[in-house]
């Protein structure tokens, strides 16, 4: 990976989906940052990405050059219309990126259009504690642990724990939504 270009966080093209699926497939196949374990293809990929865009959501990409180095998304937490005001985040960085700021970049970004969006809460449900470079770039950027769901994931012949962290947007919970 070159770092003579440099790094651009833009919102996603339909054109950087099979990026977008090479990353996520790593993700599932050698990761446990998603407890996922059959690789989506391209169209169902675009077919969740179609989703939170139809919710006036942030899905991202960070690019260097050409090359799609990660994204990131936010979509409703659970599709109740209660959630409607609290996003979950995604962020996936391709194994080359990982360790280089590239995913602080991609969800500061992503918190500062969510909070333009509206949304009052965030949420990150990081699989496996032991992901230390999630838990420690939401840390980073304000999330505070709010929970542990242990052993609830079993993913390469082992249990895995989900973290729960949260932090708020805008004006948090100061003020009825409605005044948003």
């Amino acid at each position: 990976m070159s770092h003579t270009a440099p790094l651009l966080i833009r919102p996603s093209l339909e054109s950087d989906l099979p990026a977008i699926q090479a990353i996520y497939a790593h993700a599932v196949l050698h990761g446990t940052g998603t407890f996922e374990t059959d690789v989506p293809d391209v169209a169902e990929m675009t077919r969740r990405r179609a989703e939170v865009l139809s919710r006036n959501l942030p899905y991202l990409v960070a690019v260097r050059g050409d090359e799609v180095l990660g994204y990131a998304y936010a979509n409703y937490f659970r599709p109740r219309l209660a959630y409607r005001f609290c996003v979950e985040d995604s962020i996936y960085l391709a194994p080359a990126a990982q360790g280089q700021g590239v995913g602080r970049l991609l969800l500061a970004e992503l918190i500062a259009q969510c909070e333009r969006a509206g949304a009052r809460q965030m949420l990150a449900v990081i699989g496996d504690s032991q992901n230390h470079g999630s838990v420690g770039v939401h840390r980073a950027l304000g999330f505070e642990p709010t929970g542990l769901l242990k052993s609830s994931g079993w993913k390469f012949g082992r249990w895995l724990d989900v973290v729960l962290m949260q932090r708020p947007l805008g004006q948090g919970d100061s003020t009825p939504a409605e005044q948003a």
